[in-house]
């Protein structure tokens, strides 16, 4: 982990802690990767609710009440903003965090490799961000939980 991204998860934690905000994610192309960064910064247990790494349409439907048949499909802020308001659903925690996407090395569903949907839920509102990435697909993944975790800090600093 470098220098910037345990930043990203202070700065997270602090907005969270100076708020009295919980937090859960629901991760598909990021695999769990927006955890570990997360509980990389100490104090990460003061916010830091629960995680489902939901990878598969089964899992999505399973544990979020993802559709599985979404007319936008699974790569898509459709499925980004139900991910994120099933994971508040069934957690209860303050503000959800979602990610999904395509990290390659094929198009799936017909969308490119590259392709990213973040998206952040509260009790009143839920927002998503689409993403073109590049690189391999480790590069992608990365990219995704950076940008992920800015998009959260932002909606949350508003």
């Amino acid at each position: 982990m470098e220098a910037d991204d345990l930043a990203i998860a202070d700065r997270v934690r602090d907005l969270f802690t100076d708020r009295s905000l919980t937090l859960c994610v629901a991760e598909s192309i990021t695999g769990g990767m927006i955890a570990s960064f997360l509980t990389s910064a100490s104090g990460a247990s003061e916010y830091f609710h629960s995680s489902v790494v939901s990878y598969s349409p089964e899992a999505k439907q399973r544990f979020l009440g993802v559709d599985p048949n979404l007319p936008e499909g699974l790569v898509s802020g459709e499925c980004a903003r139900a991910m994120a308001e099933g994971a508040l659903r069934a957690t209860g925690a303050d503000v959800a965090l979602a990610s999904t996407g395509n990290a390659g090395p094929d198009a799936l569903e017909g969308k490119p490799v590259g392709l990213v949907f973040a998206a952040v839920a509260t009790k009143d509102k839920t927002f998503a961000i689409k993403l073109e990435l590049k690189g391999d697909r480790n590069e992608i993944r990365g990219a995704a939980t950076r940008a992920a975790l800015e998009f959260l800090a932002r909606e949350v600093d508003k």
